[in-house]
């Protein structure tokens, strides 16, 4: 029988401090996600401050004893929103700063640089949704109560590129039980929603979108019939280029055919697209990298670095003071947060100048010149664990001559070369892209062939490992490539 006991052991076993894990987090955020992080602390803890608000050094203790007497000022100066204008005092400043149309305030009152809000000088948003717009136009076709609520639940349920989602039968289902329609009721204002802008908004598959569009041609347009009969039945035989068979089916002439193909191809295949373009991403890069007279440098980027620090006004209290443990916790916290953001500063850095000494062919040469490199590598070289250069290399960017580039980018696998050294898979891309580029077009590389140029240079490579990186650079094979050049001449 088992029976209760206490036994005692020793061992060791590793244990993440906070500050530890304070390091790390920070370590992994992007610039954007620190900063907002950094303003949530300053918000939360009393011991830090931004560096524009520090008091200034050469204050004393006499000045510190005047800051109620300054904060009463303020909050008096603060009551006169309540007094009537004509018994308020307005200082010149205001005075000029209302003549120019400024502010008071500018940048430097901010407590940290690089956050400006310049977002209106960068604004990508519009005033209206692809629903919002198609609403509008409903509530100017007169329609009955009846078919705007239904109309109202069809634009609920298309996508931003403008595709009805639902089938007919999901509509219906939810606009019970306040309304009882029939599946044909809400295929007849479906039609209503369809013949709104943009054309070809309210589809349900790509062909009946192209043929929505063709359909507000005049009747007229050469071979607009042919088209709308390609964009509902055919649109997998133009996908395989199979355009004999295509004539045949049609049983058209050859010029026809051409007309139509062109009147399907200005068609747009994401009608909503043009409501709600994909919003612009700005990246801000970590560091920046030049070139000098004594080689390659890289600086960190001031304007994502946090500018906060102790405040050693409340410190030099707190010290004199023997309680206030609550205090004295943020005062640790504070001197926590400095540690790790400085540790996080020089992580970048290091790393930063471990990649540009291993790919200075990069920044010199360009692309063919990219060295093989991997996490093992650059964690060899800094003395650090593999995967805290995982998290320095994700969501990091680095501004160079050449454009910036995520410090993942510059690590890649690595192939084998003729000569026993080895290559970046990167620089065998780069070697294709430009092999394809001055290639014939009415005789394209085909894939065995790029595998054998690339071989005589002494790069050894598989025809699937060729197909498999032109793929990965969406380049067409050679058959298309080839067809496409004939219809461009």
């Amino acid at each position: 029988m088992l029976k209760p006991s206490l036994q005692l052991r020793i061992g060791q076993q590793l244990t993440m401090t906070p500050q530890l894990q304070q390091a790390i987090r920070l370590l992994q955020l992007p610039s954007l996600d620190l900063q907002a992080h950094v303003r949530e602390t300053l918000e939360t803890n009393v011991m830090l401050e931004g560096e524009e608000e520090a008091l200034e050094p050469a204050e004393t203790a006499r000045d510190r004893e005047e800051l109620p007497v300054r904060l009463d000022e303020k909050y008096s100066a603060l009551d006169g929103i309540n007094t009537p204008p004509d018994q308020r005092e307005t200082p010149e400043v205001e005075i000029a700063d209302e003549a120019w149309g400024g502010e008071a305030g500018g940048p430097s009152d901010r407590a940290w640089s690089g956050d400006d809000d310049r977002s209106g000088d960068f604004s990508d948003q519009h005033s209206q949704t692809l629903q919002e717009q198609l609403i509008e136009q409903l509530e100017l076709a007169r329609l009955s109560a009846i078919d705007i609520a239904i109309a109202r639940v069809i634009c609920d349920a298309i996508t931003d590129d403008g595709y009805l989602k639902d089938s007919i039968e999901d509509v219906r289902l939810s606009l019970l039980p306040e309304i009882q329609a029939t599946s044909a009721d809400v295929e007849r204002v479906l039609k209503i929603v369809q013949s709104l802008e943009p054309a070809g908004v309210g589809a349900r598959t790509l062909g009946e979108c192209i043929a929505l569009q063709l359909r507000q041609l005049d009747p007229g347009t050469p071979a607009r019939d042919v088209a709308i009969r390609v964009a509902l039945e055919h649109l997998d035989l133009v996908a395989g280029q199979q355009l004999v068979l295509l004539r045949r089916q049609l049983r058209c002439s050859e010029n026809d055919l051409e007309m139509a193909l062109a009147l399907v191809r200005s068609c747009h295949p994401r009608p909503g697209a043009a409501v709600n373009p994909t919003q612009a991403q700005y990246v801000i890069p970590d560091v920046f990298v030049r070139r000098t007279d004594h080689g390659w440098i890289v600086e960190i980027n001031q304007a994502t670095v946090p500018r906060v620090r102790v405040n050693q006004s409340y410190a030099n209290l707190i010290s004199r003071a023997p309680d206030h443990a609550m205090l004295r916790t943020q005062l640790q916290e504070a001197r926590w947060l400095m540690r790790s953001l400085e540790i996080r500063n020089e992580t970048l850095v290091k790393v930063a100048r471990c990649i540009v000494q291993r790919q200075t062919g990069f920044f010199e040469v360009g692309e063919e010149a990219m060295e093989p490199l991997i996490l093992k590598d650059v964690a060899e070289a800094v003395e650090m664990h593999e995967s805290t250069i995982s998290r320095v290399t994700t969501a990091k960017y680095m501004h160079t001559p050449r454009g910036v580039f995520e410090f993942r980018y510059f690590f890649s696998s690595h192939v084998a070369a003729a000569d026993g050294t080895e290559m970046s898979s990167t620089a065998i891309r780069a070697k294709l892209k430009k092999l394809i580029s001055q290639e014939n077009p009415d005789n394209p590389l085909s894939d065995a062939k790029l595998a054998e140029i690339l071989s005589q240079e002494g790069i050894p490579v598989a025809r699937r490992t060729v197909a498999k990186y032109r793929e990965g650079m969406q380049i067409a094979p050679s058959n298309e490539r080839k067809r496409a050049a004939a219809r461009a001449s």
